[in-house]
C-alpha cells in the first residue's frame, strides 16, 4: 500500500433517472454523499475526495469538512470523472493508485474499500474489483446481476477475472459470482483505460469493464461476503435510512 500511495475518489452527479438528486438525499440530517465520504475515510487507506459534476454536491462535501473537486458535468462515465479529479488533485503523480468508490453506497463497510485495493499489490494487476458468491437462485439468471467469471483456486480470496456478463456464466457445476462495481486502478492503468475507445463487447453487454479486458488489461477480483446496498430508488433510500443509525 505504501508504495502505491493510494487515493480514494468518489464520483458523484445529481442526474439519476430513478432517484433524481440522489447524492444530496437526506439520511438523518446529512446528504448521502457525505455518508459515503465518511465510510471511505474510515477505510484509512489514503486521502478521500469527491469528484463532483455539480457545485451543489461540492458545497455539501466541503461543509462536512471533505475535499471536493468540480469536474466536467458531461463526462460519459464515473471513470472519466475520477481521472479528471485525480489529474487536478495530484498533477505531480504522487498517488500511484486510485480507488473508485460509487457515491450511492451510504452503508458501505470500510473493510470493503480496503478489500478492493488489496489485489493491486500483486505485480501485473492493472485493475482490481470485487465479487461475491451468488446465493439467491433468481440472481443466477437475472441480467441486472452482472456475473464475473473468476476461477478461484481452492481457499483463495483473490483470482483473475476472465470475463463479465449479464448472462449465466460459466456453465457447469460450481459457484457463480456477482460482480460488485467498485474498482481500484494503478494510475497508469486508469490513464490508459480512459483513453481507449469503447469496445465491441463493452457495447454489446453494456459493461464498461470489458473495455479493459478487450485491450489486454488484467483485472483481479477479491471475494467478499456481501453486496453493498446501492441506492437507486426511493425504496433503497428508505432501507438505507433504516440501516444507518441516527447521529446521537
Amino acid at each position: 500500500m505504501t508504495a502505491l500511495n493510494p487515493i480514494v475518489i468518489i464520483p458523484a452527479r445529481l442526474h439519476a433517472t430513478r432517484l433524481p438528486g440522489k447524492p444530496l438525499a437526506d439520511i438523518h440530517g446529512e446528504p448521502m454523499i457525505v455518508h459515503v465520504w465518511r465510510r471511505a475515510m474510515d477505510a484509512g487507506i489514503g486521502p478521500v475526495a469527491v469528484a463532483c459534476a455539480e457545485a451543489e454536491i461540492a458545497a455539501a462535501v466541503t461543509r462536512a469538512g471533505g475535499t471536493a473537486v468540480l469536474t466536467d458535468p458531461d463526462h460519459p462515465s464515473g471513470s472519466d470523472r475520477v481521472w479528471e479529479a485525480l489529474a487536478r488533485l495530484d498533477p505531480a503523480g504522487r498517488h500511484g493508485a486510485v480507488v473508485n468508490v460509487q457515491g450511492d453506497l451510504p452503508t458501505l463497510d470500510p473493510a470493503v474499500v480496503r478489500a478492493v485495493f488489496a489485489p493491486l499489490a500483486s505485480p501485473g494487476v492493472d485493475i482490481a474489483t470485487l465479487v461475491t458468491e451468488i446465493t439467491v437462485d433468481e440472481e443466477r439468471t437475472n441480467p441486472n446481476v452482472v456475473k464475473a467469471v473468476v476461477g478461484f483456486a481452492p481457499g483463495a480470496r483473490v483470482g483473475r477475472a476472465l470475463y463479465f456478463s449479464r448472462a449465466t456464466v460459466p456453465s457447469g457445476a460450481g459457484p457463480l459470482y456477482h460482480h460488485i462495481g467498485l474498482y481500484a486502478y494503478t494510475r497508469s492503468a486508469l490513464s490508459r483505460f480512459v483513453a481507449l475507445p469503447q469496445g465491441v463487447l463493452e457495447t454489446r453487454e453494456k459493461l464498461e469493464q470489458l473495455r479493459a479486458l478487450e485491450n489486454g488489461m488484467r483485472i483481479d477480483a477479491a471475494l467478499v461476503d456481501t453486496v453493498p446496498l446501492g441506492v437507486d430508488t426511493p425504496a433503497d433510500l428508505e432501507r438505507a435510512r433504516r440501516l444507518i443509525a441516527p447521529a446521537s
